[in-house]
């Protein structure tokens, strides 16, 4: 018998036989996994593996994990007595070794060993940056066949680890990043490939809650506030519901962390609709031609889980968290002091968090004294040698209307696979 099983928000149904392919039950509603382990442990394996609370059996390859430490220089900038930061990219000096500099590393890796563990013989990946990255090194490295669908105006920002560049990536010209996923569910029903899930896929929201977990392992306990920058939310969602999962434990302390979540402006869609204190998201606040105004792209889905039950609504409902609106001086602002502070370069969306806790800062919200974790989601571009970035990919450009057919001529002769 497996150690977790599947519980629907919703409803409250618990599926004992996991499978990659639940992704919903209720309608409109999450999937959490239910841990038969009510106990936080870690189990001896190797990086990310010790911990228990993952939806894996039998790892087959080793996964570097964050890298959580007590802040000096930021934390005296502003004021703060027990700053945490929990960061995620490479910088070996402090023991942070991800080679494609970003967090979402740990939902590659969580994503495709659950993925192999239920016999799926590939995946399709749609991303705006970051997630191509990580899946795309983890599938070189593992063997696992990916095809990552990206939107050509994120290619600005995208680079390869050089070991993945041969892994195929789809480039919709005319099209963002919501578009990419329509495409990318296209290219999952043609080649039987499934789509990885969004949202929706309880092994992303685990592994992208893998942060909390080595904090919690760290600290010896949940910290009182967490800040992050957000792009769809399902990191946030997966920390919330970690969160959870170690109150019910009881060991960690006897409140959730409260939530501290960050978008770029213009194109800030949940941060506008907590604001007015509504779950609906508006659609003036989803308008594609925002995007262009921002400077972290990687953020800019029109399809965030805002709304869904079990979604960012609810996490910042029960944390009691909040929401903010940064801009682009303020990402440039909080990338410099970071660097300047602390040592080591930040991506964009790192600098939407650090603008963030300052905000909160200036606004009062925080006591001194209170555990703050900062969520630096990617960073130490600089330490990685430039020969290993590349941005030379195996591109097949497309346009967002390709049909089933056009992907079938496309991509089954590179996969070298019967369609």
């Amino acid at each position: 018998m497996s150690h977790f099983g599947l519980r629907c928000r919703k409803c409250g149904k618990l599926l004992e036989d996991p499978s990659f392919a639940f992704f919903e039950h209720c309608h409109d509603a999450l999937l959490m996994t239910d841990y038969r382990g009510a106990r936080f442990s870690e189990a001896g394996g190797e990086g990310v593996w010790r911990f228990n609370w993952l939806p894996v059996h039998s790892p087959s390859f080793v996964q570097p994990g964050p890298r959580v430490y007590r802040s000096r220089g930021l934390a005296a900038h502003l004021g703060l007595e027990n700053l945490h930061v929990a960061f995620n990219g490479y910088w070996p000096a402090m023991g942070a070794l991800l080679e494609t500099c970003t967090f979402k590393e740990f939902e590659a890796s969580v994503v495709l060993q659950n993925a192999r563990e239920n016999g799926i013989e590939g995946l399709t990946v749609a991303s705006a940056g970051n997630t191509a990255r990580s899946f795309a090194y983890l599938s070189a490295q593992t063997g696992f066949p990916v095809v990552i669908v990206v939107p050509a105006m994120c290619l600005v920002e995208m680079w390869y680890h050089e070991r993945s560049k041969d892994v195929p990536t789809v480039v919709v010209a005319d099209g963002d990043y919501s578009d990419s996923i329509d495409v990318a569910r296209r290219v999952a029903t043609t080649l039987g490939f499934p789509f990885e899930g969004g949202v929706k896929n309880v092994a992303k929201r685990d592994g992208l809650g893998l942060v909390l977990l080595e904090a919690a392992a760290t600290l010896g306990r949940l910290p009182d506030h967490y800040f992050q920058a957000v792009g769809s939310g399902t990191g946030a969602i997966g920390v919330w519901e970690m969160a959870e999962r170690f109150l019910a434990d009881g060991r960690f302390g006897s409140r959730l962390p409260v939530l501290h979540l960050a978008q770029n402006l213009p194109f800030a869609p949940m941060a506008k609709a907590w604001a007015r204190q509504q779950r609906r998201l508006e659609p003036e606040d989803l308008r594609p031609q925002l995007i262009p105004e921002i400077t972290t792209r990687v953020l800019s889905t029109r399809y965030p889980a805002y709304t869904i039950t079990g979604g960012v609504y609810d996490a910042l409902t029960a944390t009691g968290g909040k929401m903010y609106g940064v801009r682009n001086e303020e990402v440039y602002a909080g990338m410099e002091l970071f660097q300047r502070l602390e040592g080591v370069d930040i991506v964009p969306a790192a600098g939407v968090a650090v603008a963030a806790l300052t905000q909160a800062v200036g606004s009062g919200v925080l006591r001194p004294d209170e555990l703050v974790l900062l969520n630096i989601t990617g960073g130490g571009e600089k330490n990685l040698d430039p020969k290993v970035m590349t941005r030379t990919l195996r591109q097949y450009v497309v346009s967002k209307a390709i049909t089933e057919k056009e992907i079938e001529e496309l991509l089954c002769p590179v996969l070298k696979k019967s369609c």
